[in-house]
């Protein structure tokens, strides 16, 4: 079975990259591939080693969201991120320490490049700005394009580190109803998605933790497609919420993306990574029941034992996927590895944060009252 969900692959994959090439010729020659513009997604390393990633696109004008904005606004916004246009075989500039390096965009328009700094990285900031120019690309550069790359990279003093889902953990999408999720997905904008209530002051608490000194790094892990990647960035903006790498996935085909695995070893392989990476800093785990989160996040702590300090999940109201969670939860109780704890709201995973010293018990109020204030603004 393996064997023919591979050759399927293998086939889709063909025929979507002959289509993809044809149709970048075709645009090519009429000249639709312009004007060009770099595209940066915030992500992650250590004092000697940055990993950046971005993608070279075609700007199709998609605005930032305002709160009056129409649905239609939102509908043709989103339809123009996903009728995006890669640049295959662009070559990119970047520059650190006054060093540059090059590398060319793949068939899909990234690039990723890890990068070691001349000289370790002095950490006077969680966040570090690398430059970013296009110098050639397959069709014509009307003027200079530009972007700035954001690498955040943890201070040795850091207490722990959060990974957290988004959808349906962060932001309402709607999990028990297909047509709820696609109405949310395709006509809201950042201003009208909703988050959960008292998500915002929950995680600025972790961020803080017990030092005061608000540099606990957090990391978002999703399902959602790159395409979405300043929707939800803006998102995260806009309510407040600590910024943080956000590792979406890649929209199309591959050998690996035909099945119901896809969500788990996307996720699964991400989260690795940033253990791997920081392999003294231990991690909070927040998810949801809607999806595979708990045994994406019990793999994880079987997998590497003794990194997760807790793991919270969002209860989405499906008996069935409760039923699943709280059946991981008693395993991993069993075994005295780690807490899973199935919450209702924000307070109660702030409640347990408090009583395992992540936090200060009195900030588990701040979150109720914030929670409050959230409902009282729906």
């Amino acid at each position: 079975m393996k064997n023919i969900k591979k050759k399927a692959a293998k086939i889709i994959l063909t025929g979507e990259e002959k289509i993809d090439n044809l149709t970048f010729r075709l645009k090519q020659k009429l000249g639709w591939l312009s004007p060009l513009h770099i595209v940066t997604y915030r992500s992650y390393g250590t004092p000697d080693r940055l990993y950046v990633k971005g993608r070279v696109l075609v700007d199709k004008g998609i605005t930032q969201s305002e709160e009056n904005d129409t649905l239609w606004e939102n509908l043709l916004n989103m339809y123009r991120r996903f009728e995006s246009d890669e640049i295959p075989g662009a070559r990119i500039q970047l520059t650190l320490q006054g060093r540059q390096y090059e590398i060319t965009t793949d068939n899909e328009g990234y690039f990723v490049l890890n990068l070691a700094p001349d000289t370790p990285l002095q950490l006077d900031d969680i966040w570090h700005t690398i430059e970013v120019n296009l110098l050639e690309a397959p069709v014509p550069i009307d003027e200079p394009v530009k972007a700035n790359a954001y690498v955040l990279v943890p201070p040795p003093d850091a207490e722990y580190g959060i990974i957290s889902d988004i959808d349906d953990t962060i932001v309402r999408t709607g999990a028990t109803s297909l047509l709820e999720t696609g109405r949310n997905v395709l006509l809201n904008n950042a201003h009208t998605r909703i988050p959960f209530h008292g998500v915002a002051e929950f995680y600025k608490k972790l961020q803080i933790g017990r030092n005061g000194k608000r540099n606990n790094p957090f990391f978002y892990v999703s399902s959602s497609p790159w395409n979405n990647y300043d929707l939800l960035y803006h998102f995260l903006e806009l309510n407040d919420i600590p910024r943080g790498p956000l590792l979406l996935r890649d929209f199309g085909f591959d050998e690996n993306k035909l099945g119901h695995s896809d969500h788990m070893s996307h996720k699964y392989k991400e989260i690795e990574n940033i253990l791997i990476t920081y392999p003294a800093l231990n991690f909070i785990l927040i998810g949801d029941s809607g999806q595979q989160d708990a045994p994406i996040y019990r793999e994880v702590v079987k997998n590497y034992p003794g990194r997760i300090m807790a793991i919270y999940i969002r209860d989405v109201a499906i008996e069935h996927r409760a039923k699943a969670v709280s059946t991981i939860a008693d395993e991993l109780k069993a075994n005295g590895e780690v807490e899973l704890v199935l919450v209702k709201d924000t307070a109660a995973a702030a409640a347990h944060a408090a009583s395992n010293g992540f936090i200060y018990t009195e900030q588990v109020k701040d979150v109720e009252d914030a929670a409050e204030v959230d409902k009282a603004g729906d």
